[in-house]
């Protein structure tokens, strides 16, 4: 396998990351066959493991804990905070209190005494980001942490980081972690040549589009996976299943399968560092390591441009961040009695 630069932290990385979000309740229940899975992918050469404190409320970090004994200094191991862990309201966010605390819980789950690489799960509106990042440079210097990242970070919010970092003499962020795939190229707008042009490394999650990219979910047929028990908008928006059945044949065509196609499509864009991949069984893994030598030539990449012309969007993945002002409609609109222009 061939490592790749994350960012310009000097750390070499698989172009394929082992997500663990699928370790635990919520995905694989099962400890010993999810150790099992994380071995496999670790014995096929990839080095990078990102879990997350939030991922089945702290048990994929143990099953990760589990699986690195005896060989946490071959990983690149990576978590992240900022989601709720507890009914309290301070059990969560990107504030120094809770980042500490945070970081205290996932070592131990994870029992290492340091993380290669801490990220903020999703950006929080109500923490002033000198904050997060004074709390964050603090762990770095007391070496729980290497290095730290954001998660789904607007481009406008990751140049405002660093710019407080240089003028604070603060640490700055070193990686971001956006969703991306062929259905979801927004961030090959702005997020990645602003990443590019800060050094960063970038890990994409969902390269396979929360699923539609395996070629199980087809137009005018009901899908009987793991995920569509949990009532994914996205699995049924037409636009969405309108473009996967352009893609089902362009595979066949570059004799690939879909998830094949994805997965090399995720990793050619010379922004992107590493691209997570999140199997819950031994299965899928298999198919995703036989594709990892998969490329797409030019011809191939032209045609999924007009499929899904570059830097745009087929809808939206339900688990995507948004942010408070889409979400609430008060926010975009004055007070009735301030609306006259006049």
């Amino acid at each position: 396998m061939r490592y790749r630069n994350l960012g310009r932290t000097g750390i070499k990385v698989s172009p394929y990351a082992l997500g663990a979000m699928m370790f635990g309740a919520i995905g694989n229940p099962d400890h010993d066959e999810s150790v099992r899975i994380i071995h496999r992918a670790l014995d096929a050469g990839i080095n990078f493991v990102d879990t997350a404190d939030a991922y089945s409320r702290g048990e994929s970090e143990e099953i990760v804990g589990k699986a690195l004994k005896g060989r946490r200094d071959d990983v690149v191991l990576a978590t992240k905070a900022r989601l709720p862990m507890g009914d309290g309201p301070n059990q969560q966010g990107a504030s120094r209190s809770w980042l500490t605390r945070a970081l205290e819980g996932s070592l131990r789950r994870l029992g290492t005494d340091y993380v290669d690489l801490y990220q903020v799960h999703r950006p929080d509106t109500d923490t002033d980001v000198e904050e997060t990042l004074s709390a964050l440079t603090d762990l770095q210097r007391a070496g729980k942490i290497r290095a730290f990242g954001t998660s789904s970070l607007p481009a406008s919010e990751i140049v405002r980081a660093h710019w407080v970092a240089e003028r604070r003499g603060l640490a700055r962020p070193r990686t971001e972690q956006p969703v991306y795939s062929i259905l979801n190229r927004g961030i090959e707008r702005e997020v990645l040549p602003v990443a590019q042009e800060y050094g960063m490394g970038t890990l994409v999650w969902s390269p396979l589009a929360g699923g539609m990219l395996t070629g199980r979910y087809r137009k005018g047929e009901t899908a009987t996976t793991h995920r569509s028990q949990y009532g994914f908008r996205h699995l049924a928006d037409d636009r969405r299943l309108d473009a996967v059945e352009q893609l089902i044949p362009l595979a066949d065509e570059a004799g690939l399968s879909l998830t094949h196609l994805a997965m090399a499509f995720a990793v050619s864009h010379p922004g992107v560092t590493s691209a997570l991949i999140g199997p819950r069984t031994m299965e899928q893994l298999e198919d995703l390591l036989a594709g990892e030598d998969a490329v797409i030539d030019d011809a191939v990449l032209d045609r999924i441009d007009k499929i899904v012309p570059p830097g745009t969007d087929v809808g939206t993945l339900d688990m995507a961040y948004q942010p408070p002002a889409i979400l609430d409609a008060a926010l975009r609109r004055r007070p009735e009695g301030e609306r006259s222009a006049a």
